[in-house]
Parts: C-alpha cells; sequence; structure tokens
C-alpha cells in the first residue's frame, strides 16, 4: 500500500533523522491542533515497528488533547520504539501527573533520544 504525503500543518514538521521519524510539534497543542495532527501521527505509527521520537520542544501551550497524542502513538507503538523529547517545566509537570511519564519517559534533548543505546523509550 502507498500512501501519499499529507500537507504538514503549521503545528508539525516531520522528517527522517538516524532511522528515526520525528514529529515536531509546534506552539499550541490544543483540540484544533490534534484534529491536524493526528492523520500525521497515524501515519508515522502505522507500523508497528517504526521508531519515532515526538519532541515538544518548540511548543508554547499543551492540554488534554496533547495528551492524548501521546497516549495515542504509544499506544500505536507499544513495543517502546517511541520516544519522547520535552523540557518545558509545566508540560513535564503534567507529564508526571497524569502518570505519563512511566510509560514514556521524557529526553532532554533530540540528540539525546535519537543516539540513546537501542532508542527505545525513555533513559536507560
Amino acid at each position: 500500500m502507498r500512501f501519499e504525503p499529507l500537507p504538514l500543518t503549521r503545528h508539525l514538521r516531520v522528517r527522517r533523522d538516524r532511522g528515526h521519524t520525528v514529529l515536531e510539534l509546534h506552539g499550541e497543542i490544543d483540540i484544533a491542533a490534534a484534529g491536524e495532527i493526528v492523520p500525521h501521527l497515524d501515519l508515522a505509527t502505522a507500523d508497528p515497528d517504526a521508531r519515532v521520537v515526538i519532541d515538544l520542544t518548540h511548543i508554547t501551550f499543551f492540554d488534554l488533547s496533547g495528551l492524548r497524542l501521546l497516549h495515542r502513538a504509544r499506544h500505536r507503538l507499544a513495543d517502546g520504539h517511541l520516544q519522547l523529547v520535552c523540557v518545558h517545566p509545566l508540560t513535564l509537570r503534567v507529564l508526571r501527573v497524569t502518570g505519563l511519564t512511566r510509560l514514556l519517559p521524557p529526553w532532554p534533548s533530540l540528540d539525546s533520544a535519537l543516539t540513546a543505546p537501542g532508542s527505545r523509550s525513555g533513559p536507560a
């Protein structure tokens, strides 16, 4: 099956880096932004063996809709080929309070996520 590339949104940039698909989220990730991002997220996570990094470095707002995106990606790549990059204190707090950091421990930089041994979820 062949997939045609979807037009990118102002909230998302997708690129390949060191064998990973990097989904770089930008700006305010709310219900409207999540609706634009879901098709790209689903395409990136369609193969259960895909290696995906979600980079939250460039976000300015992150609500329940953003949490749903992370949970969706984690569910689709349950074998651990999903990594998260996040350093924003308020976003990290939300991730901790909801327990998502236990399932998807955040990395402090994109480079550290991409060069981690095994490139699996969370720090070793």
